[in-house]
Protein backbone atom coordinates (compact mmCIF):
# COMPACT_ATOMS: atom_id res chain seq x y z
CA UNK A 1 0.00 0.00 0.00
CA UNK A 2 2.85 2.22 0.58
CA UNK A 3 4.49 1.99 -2.63
CA UNK A 4 1.00 1.99 -4.32
CA UNK A 5 0.30 5.78 -2.89
CA UNK A 6 3.73 6.94 -3.49
CA UNK A 7 3.73 5.91 -6.72
CA UNK A 8 0.58 7.91 -6.79
CA UNK A 9 2.19 10.79 -4.83
CA UNK A 10 5.31 10.70 -7.22
CA UNK A 11 2.66 10.68 -10.06
CA UNK A 12 0.68 13.98 -8.66
CA UNK A 13 4.00 15.95 -8.14
CA UNK A 14 5.61 15.37 -11.38
CA UNK A 15 2.31 16.47 -12.58
CA UNK A 16 2.11 19.48 -11.20
CA UNK A 17 5.83 20.40 -11.84
CA UNK A 18 5.08 19.75 -15.67
CA UNK A 19 1.62 21.84 -15.33
CA UNK A 20 3.69 24.47 -13.82
CA UNK A 21 6.61 24.91 -16.16
CA UNK A 22 3.97 24.76 -19.28
CA UNK A 23 1.81 27.71 -17.53
CA UNK A 24 5.07 29.43 -17.09
CA UNK A 25 6.11 28.95 -20.83
CA UNK A 26 2.32 29.59 -22.13
CA UNK A 27 2.50 33.51 -20.33
CA UNK A 28 5.96 33.87 -21.29
CA UNK A 29 4.97 33.49 -25.14
CA UNK A 30 1.72 35.77 -24.51
CA UNK A 31 3.71 38.33 -23.57
CA UNK A 32 6.37 38.53 -26.33
CA UNK A 33 3.62 37.44 -29.04
CA UNK A 34 1.09 40.26 -27.62
CA UNK A 35 2.44 42.71 -25.47
CA UNK A 36 6.22 42.89 -26.28
CA UNK A 37 5.54 44.01 -30.20
CA UNK A 38 4.05 47.09 -28.71
CA UNK A 39 7.20 48.32 -26.84
CA UNK A 40 9.32 48.13 -29.33
CA UNK A 41 10.51 44.14 -28.73
CA UNK A 42 8.90 42.37 -31.69
CA UNK A 43 10.40 39.14 -33.55
CA UNK A 44 11.98 39.69 -36.75
CA UNK A 45 9.31 38.94 -39.90
CA UNK A 46 11.29 36.45 -41.56
CA UNK A 47 11.59 34.27 -38.74
CA UNK A 48 7.91 33.88 -38.44
CA UNK A 49 7.78 33.44 -42.50
CA UNK A 50 9.98 30.61 -42.71
CA UNK A 51 8.00 28.94 -39.90
CA UNK A 52 4.72 30.03 -41.69
CA UNK A 53 6.01 27.83 -44.83
CA UNK A 54 7.06 25.09 -42.78
CA UNK A 55 4.49 24.31 -40.82
CA UNK A 56 1.60 25.80 -43.73
CA UNK A 57 2.85 25.59 -47.30
CA UNK A 58 4.43 22.14 -46.44
CA UNK A 59 2.07 20.72 -45.10
CA UNK A 60 -0.69 21.41 -47.79
CA UNK A 61 0.09 18.48 -49.51
CA UNK A 62 -0.87 15.55 -46.34
CA UNK A 63 -4.12 18.20 -45.83
CA UNK A 64 -5.16 17.79 -49.11
CA UNK A 65 -5.12 14.13 -49.34
CA UNK A 66 -6.51 13.25 -45.87
CA UNK A 67 -9.46 15.49 -46.43
CA UNK A 68 -10.34 14.74 -49.89
CA UNK A 69 -10.26 10.55 -48.88
CA UNK A 70 -12.23 11.50 -45.47
CA UNK A 71 -14.85 13.62 -47.53
CA UNK A 72 -15.36 9.92 -49.70
CA UNK A 73 -15.24 7.80 -46.75
CA UNK A 74 -17.70 9.82 -44.98
CA UNK A 75 -20.10 10.04 -48.13
CA UNK A 76 -20.02 7.10 -48.76
CA UNK A 77 -21.01 6.17 -44.32
CA UNK A 78 -23.60 8.80 -44.79
CA UNK A 79 -25.39 7.54 -48.18
CA UNK A 80 -25.64 3.88 -46.44
CA UNK A 81 -28.32 5.08 -44.08
CA UNK A 82 -29.73 8.01 -45.57
CA UNK A 83 -30.55 5.43 -48.36
CA UNK A 84 -32.88 3.79 -46.05
CA UNK A 85 -35.11 7.14 -46.61
CA UNK A 86 -34.65 7.90 -49.63
CA UNK A 87 -33.15 10.95 -48.47
CA UNK A 88 -29.37 10.51 -50.23
CA UNK A 89 -29.49 14.01 -51.45
CA UNK A 90 -28.90 14.91 -47.60
CA UNK A 91 -25.13 13.53 -47.91
CA UNK A 92 -24.03 16.81 -49.16
CA UNK A 93 -25.27 18.89 -46.63
CA UNK A 94 -24.18 16.39 -43.65
CA UNK A 95 -20.70 16.27 -45.10
CA UNK A 96 -20.32 20.02 -45.22
CA UNK A 97 -21.93 20.60 -41.40
CA UNK A 98 -20.00 18.15 -40.09
CA UNK A 99 -16.40 18.81 -42.15
CA UNK A 100 -16.44 22.61 -41.57
CA UNK A 101 -17.49 22.18 -37.33
CA UNK A 102 -15.59 19.57 -37.16
CA UNK A 103 -13.86 16.66 -38.96
CA UNK A 104 -11.80 19.41 -40.78
CA UNK A 105 -10.69 21.16 -37.64
CA UNK A 106 -9.42 17.94 -35.84
CA UNK A 107 -8.67 16.03 -38.77
CA UNK A 108 -6.30 19.20 -39.65
CA UNK A 109 -4.83 20.14 -36.04
CA UNK A 110 -3.88 16.01 -35.80
CA UNK A 111 -2.16 15.44 -38.97
CA UNK A 112 0.21 18.88 -37.91
CA UNK A 113 0.67 17.92 -34.29
CA UNK A 114 2.30 14.50 -36.13
CA UNK A 115 3.85 16.36 -38.77
CA UNK A 116 4.94 20.61 -37.17
CA UNK A 117 4.73 19.36 -33.46
CA UNK A 118 7.09 16.57 -33.35
CA UNK A 119 9.33 18.77 -36.05
CA UNK A 120 9.06 21.59 -32.98
CA UNK A 121 10.48 19.45 -30.35
CA UNK A 122 12.93 17.42 -32.42
CA UNK A 123 14.58 20.68 -33.58
CA UNK A 124 14.29 22.71 -30.11
CA UNK A 125 15.56 19.12 -28.53
CA UNK A 126 18.19 19.12 -30.55
CA UNK A 127 19.25 22.93 -29.94
CA UNK A 128 18.99 22.05 -26.09
CA UNK A 129 21.31 19.03 -26.37
CA UNK A 130 23.52 20.69 -27.82
CA UNK A 131 23.60 23.50 -25.43
CA UNK A 132 22.59 26.10 -28.28
CA UNK A 133 19.59 27.81 -25.66
CA UNK A 134 22.11 27.93 -23.56
CA UNK A 135 24.51 29.79 -25.58
CA UNK A 136 21.23 31.91 -26.41
CA UNK A 137 20.62 32.63 -22.65
CA UNK A 138 24.23 33.42 -22.34
CA UNK A 139 24.25 35.91 -25.18
CA UNK A 140 21.40 37.90 -23.19
CA UNK A 141 18.87 36.47 -26.14
CA UNK A 142 15.19 35.15 -24.90
CA UNK A 143 14.73 31.88 -25.73
CA UNK A 144 10.58 32.06 -25.82
CA UNK A 145 11.04 35.11 -28.06
CA UNK A 146 13.65 33.75 -30.05
CA UNK A 147 12.77 30.62 -31.12
CA UNK A 148 8.76 30.07 -29.20
CA UNK A 149 7.08 33.09 -30.49
CA UNK A 150 7.86 32.32 -34.67
CA UNK A 151 6.36 28.89 -34.08
CA UNK A 152 3.98 30.12 -32.30
CA UNK A 153 2.78 32.96 -34.21
CA UNK A 154 3.14 30.78 -37.66
CA UNK A 155 0.96 27.62 -36.04
CA UNK A 156 -2.15 30.49 -34.78
CA UNK A 157 -1.86 32.22 -38.44
CA UNK A 158 -1.44 28.96 -40.82
CA UNK A 159 -3.73 25.96 -39.01
CA UNK A 160 -7.05 28.03 -39.73
CA UNK A 161 -5.97 28.23 -43.08
CA UNK A 162 -5.24 24.84 -43.58
CA UNK A 163 -8.44 24.16 -41.87
CA UNK A 164 -10.43 26.03 -44.59
CA UNK A 165 -8.11 24.05 -47.26
CA UNK A 166 -9.05 20.89 -45.59
CA UNK A 167 -12.94 22.18 -45.40
CA UNK A 168 -13.23 22.77 -49.23
CA UNK A 169 -11.01 19.20 -50.45
CA UNK A 170 -13.22 17.29 -47.85
CA UNK A 171 -16.72 18.55 -49.80
CA UNK A 172 -14.95 18.00 -52.72
CA UNK A 173 -14.11 14.36 -52.07
CA UNK A 174 -17.73 13.64 -51.07
CA UNK A 175 -18.78 15.37 -54.60
CA UNK A 176 -16.85 13.12 -56.41
CA UNK A 177 -19.18 10.10 -54.51
CA UNK A 178 -22.15 11.82 -54.84
CA UNK A 179 -21.71 12.66 -58.38
CA UNK A 180 -20.33 9.66 -59.61
CA UNK A 181 -21.58 6.98 -57.65
CA UNK A 182 -24.61 7.94 -55.49
CA UNK A 183 -26.22 9.68 -59.15
CA UNK A 184 -26.55 12.98 -57.25
CA UNK A 185 -26.22 15.55 -59.74
CA UNK A 186 -23.31 17.85 -59.90
CA UNK A 187 -25.11 21.37 -59.46
CA UNK A 188 -27.99 20.03 -56.92
CA UNK A 189 -24.94 18.68 -54.80
CA UNK A 190 -23.04 21.74 -54.43
CA UNK A 191 -26.03 23.50 -53.89
CA UNK A 192 -27.13 21.23 -51.10
CA UNK A 193 -23.44 21.96 -49.35
CA UNK A 194 -23.14 25.58 -49.42
CA UNK A 195 -27.08 26.60 -48.71
CA UNK A 196 -27.32 24.49 -45.17
CA UNK A 197 -24.04 26.06 -44.12
CA UNK A 198 -24.08 29.55 -41.95
CA UNK A 199 -21.57 31.79 -40.87
CA UNK A 200 -22.00 30.33 -36.90
CA UNK A 201 -20.75 26.71 -38.90
CA UNK A 202 -17.45 28.39 -39.86
CA UNK A 203 -16.65 30.49 -36.97
CA UNK A 204 -16.79 27.24 -34.50
CA UNK A 205 -14.58 25.42 -37.34
CA UNK A 206 -11.73 27.75 -36.96
CA UNK A 207 -12.06 28.91 -33.12
CA UNK A 208 -11.31 25.50 -32.72
CA UNK A 209 -8.35 24.94 -35.27
CA UNK A 210 -6.94 28.51 -33.32
CA UNK A 211 -7.21 26.96 -30.05
CA UNK A 212 -5.78 23.66 -31.35
CA UNK A 213 -2.61 25.93 -33.15
CA UNK A 214 -2.20 27.25 -29.78
CA UNK A 215 -1.94 23.66 -28.07
CA UNK A 216 0.16 22.07 -30.98
CA UNK A 217 2.78 25.09 -30.99
CA UNK A 218 2.85 24.86 -26.77
CA UNK A 219 3.48 21.14 -26.31
CA UNK A 220 5.80 21.18 -29.15
CA UNK A 221 8.00 23.83 -27.68
CA UNK A 222 7.58 22.97 -24.23
CA UNK A 223 8.72 19.25 -25.05
CA UNK A 224 11.48 20.20 -26.83
CA UNK A 225 12.69 22.60 -24.37
CA UNK A 226 12.48 19.95 -21.80
CA UNK A 227 14.49 18.06 -23.18
CA UNK A 228 17.25 16.03 -21.22
CA UNK A 229 20.15 12.89 -22.11
CA UNK A 230 21.28 13.79 -25.36
CA UNK A 231 19.76 11.82 -28.59
CA UNK A 232 17.70 9.51 -26.57
CA UNK A 233 16.13 12.54 -24.58
CA UNK A 234 15.21 14.16 -28.18
CA UNK A 235 13.44 10.76 -29.27
CA UNK A 236 11.42 10.59 -26.02
CA UNK A 237 10.71 14.58 -26.56
CA UNK A 238 9.25 14.02 -29.72
CA UNK A 239 6.68 10.87 -29.17
CA UNK A 240 5.55 12.75 -25.78
CA UNK A 241 4.99 15.75 -27.73
CA UNK A 242 2.54 14.19 -30.29
CA UNK A 243 0.90 11.57 -27.98
CA UNK A 244 0.63 14.74 -25.28
CA UNK A 245 -0.69 17.45 -28.50
CA UNK A 246 -3.08 14.63 -29.46
CA UNK A 247 -4.83 14.01 -26.29
CA UNK A 248 -5.07 17.56 -25.39
CA UNK A 249 -6.69 18.56 -28.95
CA UNK A 250 -9.17 15.60 -28.57
CA UNK A 251 -10.25 16.92 -24.93
CA UNK A 252 -10.39 20.76 -26.29
CA UNK A 253 -12.57 19.65 -29.13
CA UNK A 254 -14.75 17.56 -26.51
CA UNK A 255 -14.81 20.87 -24.45
CA UNK A 256 -15.65 23.25 -26.90
CA UNK A 257 -18.09 21.13 -28.55
CA UNK A 258 -20.23 21.07 -25.87
CA UNK A 259 -19.98 24.47 -24.96
CA UNK A 260 -20.83 25.55 -28.52
CA UNK A 261 -23.73 23.17 -28.01
CA UNK A 262 -25.28 24.32 -25.12
CA UNK A 263 -24.26 28.13 -25.68
CA UNK A 264 -24.61 28.91 -28.88
CA UNK A 265 -27.49 27.38 -30.26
Amino acid sequence: MNSFFGWIGRGLILWLEETSRLWSLICSSLYWAFIAPFRGKGVKRHYVSNQMVEIGVNSLGIVFLMSFFMGMVLALQTAYQLKKFGALVYVASLLSISFVREIGPLLTAIVVAGRSGSAMAAELGTMKVSEEVQALETMGVNPVRFLVIPRLIAMLVMLPCLTIFADVMGMLGGGVVGTNFLGIPAGLYFQKSIEMLVMKDLVTGLLKAFVFAGIIAWIGCYQGLMVSGGAEGVGKATTKSVVMAIISIIIADCFFTGLFYFVWE
